[in-house]
C-alpha cells in the first residue's frame, strides 16, 4: 500500500526526514483506529454514536477536523489571494451558526435521544420525511464531504509531491475507509482530535514562513501591508459581487444552519454526547477554534498576494502550493503534508461514518425492524465501502468547477435550503404538519437539483442572471419557508406527541430567559464566542 507512495517521494527528492514524518502519520492513526475498533463492543450505539459516551472537547475538536478539509486549505488560501480575507466570513459565521447548535438545537436532539436526523424527522413529522433526509444525507456526503475532498485532495498532494493522482486518492481512500468501517464513530473522533493537531501545527508553520518572508521584503507593519494589497483586501465586508456582506446576511444561515445544524455528518458527534451540557458546550469550543482558520488559512493567502504575485498570477489555487514550496524547509514539508492528510482522512471518516449510519438505522431498521444490531454494523460497513468508491469516481468532476471552495459552496447553496426550512421551522414552530415537512423536501430537492443543473452546466444563474451562490440560497429558502408555512397552514396541526421533546413549545422563554446554571452555562460561553467574533468584524471592517 506505502510502496507507489514512497516512491513518488523518492523520485522527488523529497528529505528522508518528510517521509518517515508522512509514513509514521499514516501508521499512527490507523493503528489507532483500529485500535479503538478492538476496544468497544460492536452494537448500534457503540458503534454509531460511540455509546454516547463523548466528552465537549473531543466532541469540539472532532466537529473542527471534520470541518476543515483540504478543500479549506486550498480553498481559503485561494480566495484568501483572489479576493482577501471576506472570504473568511465563511469561517467566522459558521460561529454564531455553532452557537445555534449549542443552544437551540443540542438539547433538543440530546432530550429526545435520536440516533439521527432523519430519526428526528420521524419521531417530529413522519416516516416519508425521515427516508428522503436520509436519502439527502447520503447524497450530500457523496457529492460534497467526500467526492470533492478526495479531488482536492489528490490534486495538492500531487503538486506538493509529485504523487500519482489515482495512486493518492486509491491509498488515502484505503486507509480512511479501513479505520473507519472498524472503528465506527469512536475511532473517527479519537484520530480526528490528533489529526487537528497537526492540522493547526501545520498551517500555523506555513502563516508563520509567510510572515516571515514579508519582514524580507521591508512590510514589518499593517499599514505597510494593507498599501502593498488592492483596496478591501484586508477588509471583510465587501459591497458587491458574491461575497458581498448582504449576500452572507443573507445567504450564509441557509447554508449554515443545514451544515453546522442538520447534517449528519457534523451532528452525529453531538448526538454522541454523553451530557446534554457536552452536547451544548462541545459545538462552542468548535466555534472558538473556527477564528483559527481566517488567521492560518485565508491570511497565508492574503500573504501570497504580496509575496508571489508574479509567479501564482491568474491561478489562485496555485497559493497554497507556491507558499509550501518556496518557503517551507526541508523537513517541515512532511509536517505539512500530514497536516493535509490530516485534513482530508477526517473529513472523509466523518462522512462515511454518517452514510453508514442513515443507510443501517434510517433504511435498513427502518425497513426490517428485527434486524440485529450485528447486522446493522456490518450492513454500515458496507455501506462506507459502496459510498467510497462511488465518490472515487465523482471526485474526477471536481476539475470542473472554476473554484474548490466555491464549488463546494454552491453544490451546498443548492441542497441545504429545504432542509434548514424544516428543521428551523420544525423546532421553533409548534404548527408545522409532518405533510408540509415532506412536500417541503420534494419540492425543495426538485428545485435545488435544477438549480445546480442550470449553473453547472450552463452557468445560467450565476453568470446570465447574475445571482451568487448564497443569493440562490436565500431564494430557495424563502420559496420553501412559503411552502411550508401555507401546507401547515392547510393540514391538521401535529399531535401532542410529535411535538412534546421534539420543539421548544416557548423559545425565547425556555432559551433566552431562563435561569442561569452558573458561570460555565452553555449561554454565557456563546455570549463569550459571540463577542470575540464580534470584535474580530470591529477590527477587520
Amino acid at each position: 500500500m506505502n510502496g507507489p507512495f514512497l516512491l513518488a517521494a523518492t523520485q522527488l527528492n523529497i528529505s528522508l526526514l518528510d517521509s518517515a514524518i508522512i509514513l509514521a502519520y499514516l501508521i499512527l492513526i490507523t493503528g489507532m483506529g483500529l485500535y479503538v475498533s478492538r476496544k468497544q463492543k460492536q452494537t448500534v450505539d457503540s458503534y454509531f454514536l460511540a455509546g454516547r459516551s463523548l466528552k465537549w472537547p473531543t466532541i469540539g475538536l472532532s466537529l473542527f477536523a471534520t470541518n476543515i478539509s483540504t478543500v479549506h486549505l486550498i480553498g481559503l488560501a485561494a480566495d484568501g489571494y483572489r479576493v482577501g480575507l471576506v472570504v473568511g466570513n465563511f469561517e467566522c459565521l459558521a460561529a454564531f451558526t455553532l452557537i445555534i447548535l449549542g443552544l437551540v438545537f443540542a438539547p433538543i436532539y440530546h432530550r429526545s435521544g435520536v440516533v439521527t436526523l432523519p430519526d428526528f424527522l420521524e419521531q417530529r413529522f413522519s416516516a416519508g420525511s425521515r427516508i428522503v433526509l436520509a436519502i439527502m444525507g447520503v447524497v450530500a456526503a457523496l457529492f460534497i464531504h467526500i467526492g470533492m475532498t478526495l479531488y482536492a485532495g489528490s490534486t495538492i498532494m500531487h503538486e506538493f509531491f509529485g504523487i500519482d493522482v489515482f495512486t493518492s486518492v486509491i491509498v488515502i481512500s484505503a486507509i480512511t475507509t479501513l479505520y473507519t468501517v472498524m472503528g465506527g464513530l469512536k475511532a473517527v473522533v479519537i484520530t480526528e482530535s490528533i489529526q487537528t493537531v497537526l492540522l493547526i501545527i501545520g498551517s500555523f508553520a506555513i502563516t508563520w514562513f509567510a510572515a516571515g518572508a514579508l519582514n524580507e521584503q521591508g512590510i514589518d507593519s499593517f499599514t505597510k501591508l494593507r498599501a502593498a494589497l488592492p483596496e478591501k483586501h484586508m477588509s471583510m465586508l465587501h459591497e458587491s459581487g458574491g461575497f458581498s456582506w448582504f449576500a452572507f446576511v443573507l445567504g450564509y444561515p441557509v447554508l449554515g444552519i443545514w451544515y453546522w445544524c442538520a447534517d449528519q455528518t457534523i451532528v452525529q458527534r453531538v448526538l454522541g454526547g454523553e451530557t446534554e451540557k457536552d452536547a451544548q458546550v462541545g459545538p462552542l469550543f468548535a466555534g472558538f477554534i473556527k477564528v483559527l482558520p481566517l488567521l492560518i488559512m485565508v491570511f497565508p493567502g492574503v500573504l501570497a498576494y504580496v509575496l508571489f504575485r508574479d509567479q501564482i498570477g491568474d491561478n489562485p489555487n496555485s497559493a497554497l502550493p507556491v507558499l509550501i514550496s518556496q518557503l517551507i524547509p526541508e523537513g517541515l514539508k512532511g509536517m505539512i503534508a500530514a497536516g493535509l492528510l490530516a485534513a482530508l482522512m477526517s473529513t472523509i471518516a466523518g462522512a462515511l461514518n454518517s452514510t453508514a449510519t442513515l443507510i443501517s438505522i434510517d433504511v435498513v431498521k427502518k425497513l426490517k425492524p428485527e434486524t440485529s444490531d450485528a447486522r446493522l454494523v456490518v450492513v454500515g460497513r458496507i455501506t462506507a465501502v459502496v459510498v467510497m468508491i462511488l465518490a472515487i469516481g465523482w471526485s474526477t468532476m471536481g476539475s470542473k468547477f472554476e473554484s474548490i471552495f466555491s464549488g463546494l459552496n454552491s453544490m451546498i447553496a443548492c441542497l441545504a435550503p429545504p432542509i434548514t426550512v424544516v428543521f428551523i421551522w420544525g423546532v421553533l414552530w409548534k404548527r408545522g404538519t409532518a405533510k408540509a415537512s415532506l412536500i417541503t423536501l420534494i419540492v425543495g430537492s426538485i428545485l435545488g437539483g435544477l438549480t445546480f443543473v442550470l449553473d453547472f452546466g450552463f452557468g445560467i444563474i450565476t453568470n446570465d442572471l447574475g445571482i451568487p451562490f448564497m443569493l440562490q440560497a436565500w431564494w430557495l429558502f424563502v420559496i420553501c419557508s412559503v411552502v411550508f408555512v401555507v401546507i401547515s397552514l392547510l393540514t391538521p396541526p401535529p399531535t401532542a406527541d410529535q411535538i412534546e421533546m421534539m420543539c421548544w413549545k416557548h423559545p425565547l422563554k425556555e432559551i433566552v430567559f431562563r435561569k442561569l446554571s452558573g458561570v460555565t452555562d452553555p449561554r454565557l460561553i456563546a455570549l463569550l464566542l459571540a463577542g470575540i467574533m464580534s470584535s474580530i468584524y470591529i477590527t477587520f471592517a
